[in-house]
């Protein structure tokens, strides 16, 4: 699709609506020419250049990509009327576009169920759910994966609740004997699994925690922002998802947390939070002069009755909405986005299985590939000396630059996935690439090849 032509597109279209009421002139104070507009936005445009390519399949690095251009143009067209969420008054129109698009995530899961709304991102709508978990199961704590996002304990923290980080196995995956004997404990009201860490895009066995949890009753709370999506490969070829388990109990939990912003092609920020049981509306009662929540007469809350947050882009809505529009959230539509991504790299882990210079950390559960340059001997800080030249050489290299990220990982954990290693430091770091964009698999070969090329050089100068 043309973007140039959506995006004067929606200038024309929304100008043309704007046209219908009555005609007025714009104030004085606000104006600005042209030439102090060519001025201002040159000076921006040349300052953006020294970003990295997040666009290009030679960046490989953190959990970047631009948005879908139907995002983008869904997001201009609704942000040239700038519709507030708060409230019906404040985004009729978006409101409804955004019911639409989190049902549609509900459905995608499997919900039979549920209440939800867009957020800023995930981190907003993981506090919302464990804001939910404290007012269901007061005085009761939280149990979540140590390797889970750092979001968790700093909002028990927030919240006043007591956080119980959970031991994991040796692929960085939640223990379930370790959770069962926190929850003999009796203290824990609530358990996060996660689905997709953002170091090494570790599942946690939701199937099993949700077994775990239901026989004690306590909340099960699915931090998904990275790895929801991935529910649209269960109906694709079974070595894509082998496991498809953890995303089916999704449905049976009592709350879930998906990033949009991620695999869902949306701009920053647009995260979600879905929860199994509508009653839990209740939690966020509140009163505001300003907000004209009762003159609008519904058999459901409005979504800023059921949000700790006030205001929220009703553009944020639009532009999910029109993704999904065109793009639904099916393994033949969304789904085949992140299929790419995902063969990507299961193919990527099985070259540096079969390299003589790169060894793989562990294999992939969804399309974040985690490997380092080999060394002899293997020590920790040989590794995370070559791993961090690897690095620092592809981002500089101007003629052919690759652009990676690194993990640190302690010492412990790196010796349960390599018993060889002399852990001469307390950790490492290890070398990071997320693919998530579909053209990844497309330039596999060349990007293998670039990194097997600084990590033959990283081993003899370090």
């Amino acid at each position: 699709m043309d973007l140039r032509y959506w995006l004067g597109r929606a200038v024309d279209e929304i100008g043309a609506w704007a046209a219908d009421h009555d005609g007025f002139s714009p104030h004085a104070s606000a104006s600005v020419t042209d030439h102090e507009m060519a001025d201002g936005f040159g000076e921006l445009v040349r300052r953006l250049s020294s970003s990295y390519p997040f666009f290009h399949p030679r960046y490989a690095g953190q959990m970047l990509k631009p948005p879908h251009p139907a995002a983008v143009a869904g997001y201009v067209a609704a942000m040239l009327i700038n519709p507030n969420n708060r409230a019906l008054d404040g985004g009729s129109a978006t409101s409804a576009l955004e019911e639409e698009a989190v049902a549609a995530i509900a459905s995608m899961f499997g919900m039979p169920s549920h209440l939800g709304h867009l957020t800023g991102g995930s981190t907003v709508a993981n506090l919302e759910a464990l804001f939910v978990a404290r007012e269901t199961h007061p005085g009761k704590g939280i149990a979540y994966s140590r390797e889970g996002h750092y979001t968790h304990a700093r909002m028990c923290h927030l919240l006043g609740m007591r956080g119980y980080p959970i031991e994991v196995d040796s692929l960085g995956r939640m223990d379930p004997e370790a959770l069962e004997r926190q929850l003999a404990r009796g203290t824990v009201g609530t358990v996060v699994a996660t689905v997709g860490t953002t170091g090494l895009g570790a599942v946690d066995p939701v199937h099993t925690i949700l077994a775990a949890a239901r026989a004690r009753g306590v909340r099960v709370h699915v931090d998904a922002a990275y790895g929801g999506f991935h529910v649209l490969l269960d109906q694709e070829d079974a070595d894509l998802l082998p496991d498809p388990r953890p995303w089916r109990a999704i449905a049976h939990c009592d709350s879930v947390v998906v990033d949009p912003h991620k695999h869902g092609l949306q701009p920053y920020g647009c995260g979600a939070v879905l929860f199994g049981d509508p009653g839990v509306g209740r939690f966020y009662r509140h009163d505001s002069p300003c907000a004209s929540y009762a003159s609008y007469a519904t058999d459901r809350p409005h979504l800023g009755e059921i949000s700790l947050e006030c205001s929220r882009s009703g553009a944020a809505a639009a532009a999910l909405w029109l993704t999904q529009k065109l793009l639904p959230l099916t393994s033949g539509g969304l789904g085949q986005v992140l299929a790419a991504g995902r063969r990507a790299a299961l193919r990527w882990a099985a070259l540096i299985e079969q390299s003589s210079v790169l060894d793989l950390y562990q294999p992939p559960d969804l399309d974040i590939v985690t490997y380092f340059p080999r060394t002899d001997p293997l020590l920790l800080s040989e590794v995370e000396a070559a791993s961090r030249t690897v690095m620092r050489r592809g981002m500089s290299d101007r003629a052919d630059p690759v652009y990676l990220s690194t993990a640190r990982i302690d010492a412990h954990s790196f010796a349960a996935r390599w018993p060889g290693a002399v852990t001469d430091l307390g950790h490492t770091r290890i070398l990071r690439s997320v693919l998530m964009k579909p053209e990844s698999e497309l330039h596999l070969d060349q990007l293998h090849s670039l990194v097997e090329r600084l990590a033959t050089t990283a081993r003899h100068t370090g």
